[in-house]
């Protein structure tokens, strides 16, 4: 059985649906469940037809640092065979199964040669997140959050280190006022059903409960798109698109 999730045509950002129980309350973790019962989703995001090449930026600021790499439009970033790097996909319903423990016991958001690293990351609400600077200049970390309160913060050179947390769902856009290039993304999550594409567009999900579900994929300057998924316990589902001539 096979799902198809094709990001196609640019169409304006869309904050992923938000699909909270309760507004502005975080879900309960979810229980463990025992290992091997859930069924895992798999599958890539690709782009169809022929993909715009990467827009490289101009570093206007701090060049001795900034300049040792050439900096590109990360926003949308396509592999080979057409995979989408960065795209977010999640199920919009938290089933039972896995911890918020699966998602890792270190968030971090690194300013390295004045980009961040990851350009996506997914953080359990309530989770420390630690926003390093490895470049020995001043950086500042600016969230546009819309549900949790808005951060502004500058990091100096001395300040290797800071912490930050939220504790409301949601996706958050990052930039750096001191270098206009610099932005991220964090997604703030409720429960552990979410993962990034890699560089090949590449994603899965796994130990989830059988049953059906809405499957979402986030892409920022694509758009949001869904399938509807039956996973069976024990069943690997496989989610393939194809490219397409121009």
């Amino acid at each position: 059985m096979f799902f198809f999730i094709t990001c196609q045509k640019p169409e304006p950002v869309e904050q992923p649906k938000d699909t909270r129980t309760t507004a502005d309350q975080p879900r309960e973790p979810v229980a463990v469940s025992p290992s091997g019962v859930g069924g895992v989703l798999r599958g890539q995001v690709v782009f169809e037809g022929q993909p715009p090449a990467p827009a490289k930026l101009l570093v206007v600021k701090d060049a001795a640092i900034c300049g040792k790499i050439d900096h590109v439009d990360e926003r949308l970033r396509v592999g080979k065979n057409g995979g989408i790097k960065n795209a977010v996909v999640y199920l919009a319903d938290a089933p039972g199964g896995k911890s918020l423990a699966e998602l890792g016991s270190e968030f971090i958001l690194d300013q390295r040669v004045c980009a961040y690293q990851p350009h996506v990351l997914i953080a359990p609400v309530n989770a420390p997140i630690q926003i390093l600077n490895n470049d020995g200049i001043l950086h500042n970390i600016h969230t546009f959050s819309a549900k949790n309160p808005p951060l502004n913060l500058a990091q100096p050179a001395f300040k290797k280190k800071m912490e930050i947390a939220f504790g409301i769902p949601e996706a958050i856009p990052v930039k750096c006022d001191v270098h206009g290039w610099m932005g991220a993304w964090i997604f703030v999550v409720d429960h552990p059903y979410y993962a990034a594409t890699d560089d090949e567009g590449r994603f899965v999900l796994t130990d989830i409960p059988p049953g059906t579900y809405t499957v979402h994929c986030w892409q920022e300057i694509l758009g949001e798109q869904t399938a509807e998924v039956t996973i069976g316990a024990g069943e690997t589902m496989h989610g393939f698109s194809y490219s397409s001539k121009p």
